[in-house]
């Protein structure tokens, strides 16, 4: 089946195996549309039953399967009946915020004295420095952890190993094979560890670590001992799924049970901060992926980047509503300033980008670029060219920049591998992102160092943008008990991807432009139906001309559906993501 997409997408229908519907729908009560849907997925699932049914219970590990989680739990509990003082060291995103509340709730429950410190992205970038480690260590800490960070930070933690404090780090990215001399570096992608739990971010591997201190506790009689209640490590979930979602990893295994059992804690509104936001930004439909990876986190997100670094963990920690609605406030208006930005600087890349559009990578460069933005710029370019894409923001005779990369070339291994080759000063990251420092001298080096890789690499779809989908459904099926099917199969993200189909022969009763880039539309189908439709960001786009001018031709939309709830009424809309004319 061919179509001929406005916007130049090749649709491409995802195979399925037909025996497995009958199989799937028989043994697991699925309809046909579901139990096809799972036919798509059946290669990511080890276990059909586990992936319909997500508990922490079934797919939970034994955390000491991570490398140095027990010298990790060991040193905390001899640092727990010394009641030291702890220093925690978190990332300035939503995984390094969301894994610096977790560990801030979890010792206050148990009556723990803590210090934190986020450093000032503009001012300190990321990682640990002798700077911060100084300022902990002068207020008295005697062990410090490093959250979302630490892996590569060989000299922040020498310094604190020659006064005499420990540093336990829990992180996740990609690491060299020479490591810093940590008292724990619990790392589930460490050259050695051997736990196959890669795909945790930092908020999964702290949920690991709690859970294992927990029970060190627990199996110590602590709790008894102390007077104090023991805290139920399910209950922070809500945390461990925002910093999952937003870190974009992939929704497997265990971080499928995490995601699927969070959303239900972040419906009980337990977390004041969460909450108070939620409720700011006017959401009223119940809690989805998409609401924390495309509402909640950006905000989140833009404190570190245009705004006071520290605000996302007091967010997620204050008890205090009026402190707590304040920096919900100072966190959408962070996220209005950072659009701005973002717009006005993504203006002035695109117009560089044509001096480089030859390349198979996509190296920008600029002074004094903003960078706090530079990452959020760098997918927007990836996604329109479909090519790894790195912006570096020069100061002076120094550069800092961010990579986002595109499936099958891993741009968190090469910037370490730029790094042992002297090119770049510092860097790391995943497979898919990183970011570094390097000298400006260098930039044309590493630029490239990156095109001589990418040419080695087996990638052969360079510059061509396909559009996967599922399924052809009729117009007819946009209703509530078809969506609460096919969200059977929730929670949706990398692994899991949200399903994506196909109306075929519709034409446009109206449409509006909605905020200016928006389109909401009223469509009908050749069967009479008629359904709401939204398009996003289609100004000055091919959707344009279909919608709002009201093609004369029959078109077929490809897309997702979304449940809108509002004050009690449940509408299934159709999120358009690209339109193919008859």
């Amino acid at each position: 089946m061919n179509f001929t997409s406005v916007s130049g997408k090749k649709w491409i229908f995802r195979k399925f195996d037909t025996s497995d519907i009958k199989k799937y729908s028989e043994s697991y009560s699925l309809n046909e549309t579901v139990a096809k849907l799972l036919s798509i997925r059946k290669k990511n699932i080890e276990d059909i039953n586990l992936f319909l049914n997500p508990s922490i219970k079934n797919l939970l590990p034994n955390p000491l399967n991570l490398k140095d989680m027990n010298n990790a739990v060991n040193r905390t509990y001899e640092s727990i009946k010394r009641k030291e003082l702890i220093g925690i060291f978190g990332d300035y995103d939503v995984d390094g915020a969301t894994s610096t509340a977790l560990l801030i709730q979890y010792f206050t429950l148990i009556n723990q004295k803590i210090k934190t410190y986020i450093p000032d992205r503009r001012k300190e970038g990321y990682g640990p420095s002798e700077k911060s480690f100084n300022i902990l260590i002068k207020q008295g800490v005697k062990i410090i952890f490093t959250v979302d960070c630490g892996t590569s930070s060989f000299f922040p933690i020498e310094i604190a190993r020659k006064k005499n404090v420990d540093v336990i780090v829990l992180d996740h990215h990609q690491s060299d094979v020479k490591l810093p001399k940590a008292n724990a570096i619990v790392n589930p992608n460490r050259y050695d560890d051997e736990s196959n739990l890669k795909y945790l971010c930092a908020a999964g591997v702290c949920f690991m670590y709690l859970v294992a201190l927990n029970k060190k506790l627990r199996d110590e009689n602590w709790f008894v001992v102390n007077n104090i209640n023991e805290p139920n490590t399910l209950n922070f979930l809500d945390l461990v799924s925002l910093g999952t979602i937003c870190d974009v990893v992939p929704l497997v295994g265990l971080n499928r049970a995490i995601v699927k059992q969070g959303l239900k804690v972040f419906k009980r509104r337990s977390n004041l901060g969460l909450t108070t936001l939620y409720d700011l930004c006017k959401i009223e439909s119940r809690p989805s992926t998409y609401d924390l990876g495309y509402v909640l986190g950006p905000r989140i997100n833009a404190c570190g980047r245009v705004g006071k670094s520290s605000h996302g963990v007091e967010l997620l920690t204050s008890n205090n509503a009026q402190r707590t609605y304040q920096i919900a406030v100072d966190l959408d208006n962070y996220n209005r300033e950072r659009k701005a930005i973002e717009s006005l600087l993504l203006e002035k890349i695109t117009n560089e980008i044509k001096n480089f559009h030859n390349h198979p990578v996509l190296v920008l460069s600029g002074n004094n670029w903003h960078e706090g933005v530079i990452g959020i710029i760098a997918a927007r370019i990836k996604e329109k060219y479909n090519k790894p894409t790195i912006l570096i923001s020069i100061n002076g005779d120094e550069g800092k920049g961010s990579a986002r990369s595109i499936f099958g070339f891993n741009i968190g291994q090469l910037i370490i591998k730029a790094v042992q080759s002297g090119i770049l000063q510092k860097g790391g990251g995943h497979k898919m992102a990183g970011g570094f420092t390097l000298k400006k001298e260098n930039i044309n080096i590493f630029r490239d160092f990156l095109i001589k890789n990418f040419e080695k690499s087996p990638i052969n779809n360079l510059g061509t943008f396909n559009l996967y989908l599922d399924s052809i459904v009729a117009p007819s099926a946009l209703n509530e008990d078809f969506y609460n099917n096919i969200n059977f199969l929730a929670p949706f993200g990398p692994g899991n991807n949200e399903p994506k189909f196909v109306i075929e022969n519709l034409n446009v009763i109206s449409s509006n432009i909605v905020k200016q880039n928006h389109i909401k539309s009223i469509l009908r189908g050749k069967d009479g139906s008629v359904f709401k439709s939204f398009a996003w960001n289609a100004i000055n786009t091919p959707l344009e001309s279909v919608l709002i001018n009201k093609s004369k031709r029959n078109f077929n939309i490809a897309g997702r559906m979304k449940l809108n709830e509002w004050r009690g009424k449940n509408d299934v809309e159709f999120i358009i993501d690209d339109i193919a004319l008859n």
